[in-house]
């Protein structure tokens, strides 16, 4: 099984939340951001890891999968940069 484009979609809105704060969410804003965002946070709203159709804030589970995110993007990002 290989990462579909929805995931990687799904898996970069992600890596925008904040982790530091449960306070501080996101918003899409459907007349700036692209189609992929937007249907991305569609996507998470329905599997309940947003509070919002356009974003909001993380669930619990979806502060989990955005940790999970952020970890990936963080070791995969660091392999890149020690074999440069």
């Amino acid at each position: 099984m290989a990462f579909t484009t929805d995931h990687l979609a799904e898996m970069n809105l992600l890596s925008l939340f904040n982790l530091s704060s449960i306070n501080e969410g996101i918003k899409v804003h459907s007349h700036s951001a692209s189609q992929d965002a937007i249907a991305a946070a569609e996507r998470l709203y329905a599997k309940g890891l947003v509070t919002q159709k356009d974003g909001g804030y993380l669930t619990s589970l979806g502060t989990e999968a955005a940790e999970h995110a952020q970890r990936l993007l963080s070791v995969l990002s660091d392999a890149a940069n020690s074999t440069a």
